[in-house]
């Protein structure tokens, strides 16, 4: 099942490709960016505006998102408004046990009256892609998006086609019902650049969110405050962010230490994420270099869910020992 909104065509940007490349923003412009963004999607979210910002770094980072929680917290509203913010294309697939791959990336359907394969676009070309409960899906449902989420391209028959710029994968994963949901292969969990939780909100934002949801969605009126041209500057930005060498062998003694106590350590695809989301984070502050702060910011929400600890502790743990007994040189 999918959900469209504001979709451009298949592997074009929202904004029209073949539009000229403007230099990057100054990181000054991409924390003010971030901050337009994250006060509009505060218009709809109540009480997230850290998760606000988990999902901007990762967009920043060309990276992806995984939430895992309960049902009816905000999830698919918190992708929506920001799909919304920054004016780009938003789908929207319900992962369930019959859903197919080609339900996901597309596939060629014969056209008798051309009397040639046409290429139907699936719901993973869009800016934003929402993948809702995505552990409901069979583990060769969930593996189509492995080629999207690591190459921003999809292979269908032999054709490469490449999905917008920027692309970023969100998706929920349903902790409740363990015994109606497929676990996600280790290679997708690696895909993910963050894992988070929303979480319930206190008494004080549930009232608050009761009256804002009385009427008609607010999601509906959220306007952009920003353009797709934007994030994509935005992201070369992040992408020029300075990290100097101690900051690199910083990421990489991190890493280290989790591959030393656990059964299965970060990956170099985790490191890589680290860094680029501290990148992100420098940005936000606006600067344009790194510092240990930013690596240590962003370490338990890259980190952990890659880690497969000993039985008796888990990821988060092993990824909070490595930043205790880890030195900043």
């Amino acid at each position: 099942m999918t959900d469209a909104a504001e979709t451009g065509p298949s592997g074009v940007d929202a904004d029209g490709a073949g539009a000229t490349e403007r230099p990057p923003l100054a990181p000054d412009e991409v924390a003010a960016l971030a901050e337009r963004v994250a006060d509009n999607v505060e218009e709809v979210i109540v009480g997230k505006r850290t998760a606000v910002e988990h999902v901007l770094i990762a967009v920043l980072a060309r990276g992806h998102l995984l939430v895992e929680d309960v049902p009816g917290v905000g999830k698919t509203t918190l992708a929506k408004s920001v799909s919304r913010s920054i004016g780009g294309s938003f789908k929207r697939v319900q992962f369930t046990p019959d859903l197919l791959p080609a339900d996901v990336t597309g596939v060629n359907v014969f056209n008798q009256r051309t009397d040639e394969f046409e290429f139907q676009p699936g719901p993973v070309f869009a800016n934003v892609v929402l993948g809702d409960e995505i552990n409901r899906a069979p583990p060769k449902t969930q593996s189509a998006l492995l080629e999207a989420m690591e190459e921003g391209q999809v292979t269908t028959d032999g054709e490469t086609r490449s999905l917008p710029d920027p692309f970023c994968v969100i998706a929920t994963q349903n902790d409740v019902e363990p015994g109606q949901t497929y676990d996600l292969p280790v290679a997708e969990i690696d895909r993910f650049t963050k894992k988070i939780r929303l979480g319930y909100p206190s008494t004080e934002e549930e009232a608050e969110i009761i009256g804002r949801m009385a009427g008609d969605h607010p999601v509906d009126a959220v306007d952009p405050v920003a353009s797709i041209e934007e994030v994509r500057r935005a992201r070369a930005t992040v992408a020029g962010v300075d990290a100097t060498e101690s900051v690199r062998e910083y990421v990489a003694r991190l890493a280290a230490y989790t591959r030393r106590n656990a059964r299965l350590g970060v990956s170099p695809r985790g490191s890589l994420a680290l860094l680029r989301t501290a990148q992100a984070r420098a940005a936000l502050d606006g600067r344009g270099y790194v510092i240990p702060d930013d690596v240590q910011a962003e370490a338990p929400t890259v980190f952990a869910h890659r880690v497969r600890a000993d039985s008796g502790t888990d990821g988060a743990t092993v990824v909070e020992d490595a930043l205790d007994r880890t030195s900043v040189e």
